[in-house]
Formats: structure tokens, sequence, C-alpha cells
């Protein structure tokens, strides 16, 4: 019993470590928090269960604030676990895939890589030989 408890908190050191001395950290679960609490007190002020339900399904300003809650709280658990977000690896593997579809297409490809190499090296000139024997 006294190893998985020395085990449990031997586990949580790195995430009481980050709490205690990340400030991003820390402003991200005060965000939460504070979303939370105005949810909460939007909600809950005087309304029954079905009132509750209602407003949660049609007002706007608590679904933004439901996001911003949720958003927070996942960049909490993100910074606590020391894991970094891929959104801009992400966003770049979405755009060159996107831009090689175009390019490859079957259908649009053709005029895209002509557009695109007209767009980069210029108009295309025409080409005339002309022979030097007279």
């Amino acid at each position: 019993m006294k190893e998985k408890v020395t085990d449990a908190v031997a586990s949580a050191r790195p995430y009481v470590d980050r709490v205690a001395h990340d400030e991003e950290l820390q402003t991200h679960v005060k965000n939460a928090y504070e979303s939370a609490r105005n949810i909460y007190n939007e909600l809950f002020s005087g309304r029954s269960a079905t009132g509750v339900a209602l407003r949660v399904a049609h007002d706007q300003e608590i679904k933004d604030e439901l996001r911003k809650a949720i958003m927070e709280l996942r960049k909490a658990g993100d910074r606590a676990r020391g894991t970094e977000s891929h959104t801009g690896r992400n966003v770049t593997i979405l755009l060159v895939g996107v831009a090689l579809g175009a390019l490859f297409n079957p259908v649009s490809g053709p005029a895209t890589r002509r557009w695109l190499k007209d767009k980069i090296l210029g108009p295309e000139q025409p080409f005339e030989y002309q022979s030097n024997e007279s």
C-alpha cells in the first residue's frame, strides 16, 4: 500500500510543480474557472432544470462561454502535461494537401499549373526559330 502511495506522489509531482510555477497554466485555469462561474451564475439564477436546458440550447452567449471554458481547460491540460500544440503543423499539412490536390487534379490541374507557372515565371513568350542559313 505504501508503495502505491509513493508511486502516485512521484507521478503527480511534475504536474504539481507545473501548477505551482507555470504562470501561463495558472492563467488558463483561472480563465476556465471564471468562465465556469459565469455560466453557473447565468444558468442557475432562479431557473428550473428545463429552463436551464432551454437556455443552454438557445443562448449564443452561454454557448460561447462554454467553448471558452473548454478551450481554457484544454490549454491548461496540455500545459500541465507538457505537450505542445500541433496546430501550426496541422494547418501546414492541410494547405500542402490542398495545393497538391489542386495541382494534380485531372480536371483543373493543367490550368492551375499553367496559371502558377505564368505567375512565377511570367507569361510564356512565343518561340520563333531563326536559321542562320541563307
